[in-house]
């Protein structure tokens, strides 16, 4: 009853409206993941210029928990433009993706959508970055304990599900689902771009510098607003991420 009451919490995909069908980009690639439920939607958005003679770059973008694949197409175009791939994957139980969520279950679906992603002619597999909001940041950090990316960008992510549990007073050995995000930031040895809001009251701002402070290379810009309203439309988000982009070889 404890694990399925924070998974409700967590994982709330029962609030989450699901899209209408034929809601997908007309360009996207369809590249679904079987798993014991069924399947997960898997999108890939080629960037520009990027094809079987000349392959480039790919981030994986994973979403928070409020939120579904359909949302991101636009946010995440500006990647596009500068020849890097989108790949999303859905979490089951979210949208048209079957099954229920945890995080076993997503770093499993994650590991099978890496290894199809990087083995198209159109993606660079050296050339890989794992972008997470949140809840997303958990899931991308949990792929990295398993496939190594060039580069990380976490934007509005907590130091785990544990040091959130504690605000409610819930002991860490009961979490079921802890996305340890800091301890995998102990290890990975690969540039860290953090974004956060100073006015998050959702994941506090605190959880991006004890982040920043734990991994070995990273750099933490942040932005007046709060957990939901990051701007990616501000110059200065681009401006990061360009640099973080070529500063880890990936352009």
């Amino acid at each position: 009853m404890l694990t399925a009451l924070q998974r409700f919490i967590l994982f709330p995909s029962h609030l989450v409206p699901k899209p209408p069908a034929g809601s997908a980009p007309s360009d996207v690639i369809r590249m679904d993941v079987s798993h014991e439920d069924g399947k997960s939607e898997a999108w890939l958005l080629l960037g520009e210029g990027a094809s079987k003679d000349e392959p480039g770059p790919v981030v994986f973008f994973a979403h928070g928990n409020g939120e579904l694949i359909d949302y991101w197409p636009d946010p995440m175009a500006p990647y596009r433009e500068r020849g890097i791939s989108v790949a999303m994957l859905e979490y089951r139980g979210y949208g048209r993706s079957d099954g229920s969520p945890s995080e076993v279950a997503i770093q499993e679906d994650f590991v099978k959508f890496y290894d199809a992603i990087v083995a198209r002619p159109e993606v660079d597999g050296s050339r890989v970055v794992f972008h997470g909001r949140s809840l997303g940041g958990g899931a991308v950090c949990s792929l990295s304990r398993l496939r190594k990316p060039r580069a990380l960008v976490l934007e509005s992510t907590f130091r785990s599900v544990r040091s959130m549990a504690k605000r409610f007073l819930l002991p860490g050995f009961l979490v079921s689902d802890p996305f340890d995000n800091e301890d995998v930031l102990r290890s990975l040895d690969v540039p860290v771009l953090l974004f956060h809001g100073t006015k998050d009251r959702i994941v506090p701002h605190d959880h991006a510098v004890e982040l920043h402070a734990t991994a070995k290379r990273s750099k933490l810009v942040t932005f007046d607003c709060g957990h939901n309203d990051l701007p990616h439309h501000d110059p200065r988000y681009w401006q990061a991420m360009d640099a973080h982009l070529k500063d880890s070889g990936i352009r």
